[in-house]
């Protein structure tokens, strides 16, 4: 007996130890999912009080609300694919309106002998007499004619104390009038016809040459010189 007793103790010590262990894991499990189910619980409670207040909100602002229910696929045909119930025929033809106009056209030329037409004839309108053109008008006034190049040098020569070379003479003109675009070698050109016609009087220092105004010529002079002027 007593070698008998010594392995069913040891046996049934080992299953203690299991069951207590199970008894262990099992109770810490109840535990790990009840406190699931109260996080859900809560996280329940406050879904239906959001739902709650966003039925509220639907009807305070008059929108219809969804329709209740699952959506319930479509019936499957004997393909095996989905019945389209979407598919739209396609609309019937209309028959042409030649044959109509044909059949017009054929019953007045049967009973006046003559084809038939369309449209009566319109008479064109008499064209109207052409009006005379009238002559363009100019809406800007006319503009007083400018002075001459020759009078310019001689103006500005008369207004200066001493004696002005061509490149300082054609420097003040362009500067006074800057739409003429006065030369240098224009207004060269326009002193020496006025030397040449003693309009004008010309000195010489060193390489450079200098001019001052001359007494005013008689008019037959000063008209020479003027036609003289090659910028003109």
């Amino acid at each position: 007996m007593p070698e008998t007793a010594g392995p069913v103790t040891e046996l049934a010590s080992q299953y203690v130890s299991q069951v207590t262990k199970d008894l262990e894991e099992n109770v810490r499990e109840q535990e790990r999912v009840t406190a699931e189910i109260a996080a859900l619980q809560e996280r329940l409670a406050a879904l239906q009080h959001d739902h709650g207040i966003l039925l509220n909100m639907q009807q305070a602002l008059g929108i219809a609300a969804p329709a209740a229910g699952a959506v319930v696929p479509a019936p499957r045909g004997k393909s095996g694919g989905a019945r389209r119930t979407d598919t739209k025929k396609p609309a019937p033809k209309k028959p042409a309106a030649k044959k109509s106009a044909a059949g017009k056209a054929g019953t007045g030329k049967a009973a006046t002998g003559k084809p038939a037409t369309g449209k009566p004839a319109t008479k064109k309108a008499p064209a109207e007499p052409a009006q005379p053109a009238q002559p363009a008008q100019s809406s800007q006034p006319t503009q007083p004619s400018q002075p001459t190049l020759v009078e310019l040098v001689r103006r500005y020569l008369a207004e200066q104390n001493e004696p002005r070379s061509a490149a300082e003479v054609a420097e003040a003109l362009g500067r006074t009038y800057p739409e003429r675009a006065v030369q240098t070698k224009v207004v060269r050109t326009t002193l020496e016809n006025l030397v040449a016609r003693n309009g004008a009087h010309r000195s010489k220092q060193g390489s450079s040459v200098f001019y001052t105004v001359a007494a005013e010529p008689a008019p037959e002079t000063a008209e020479k010189a003027e036609g003289a002027d090659p910028a003109e």
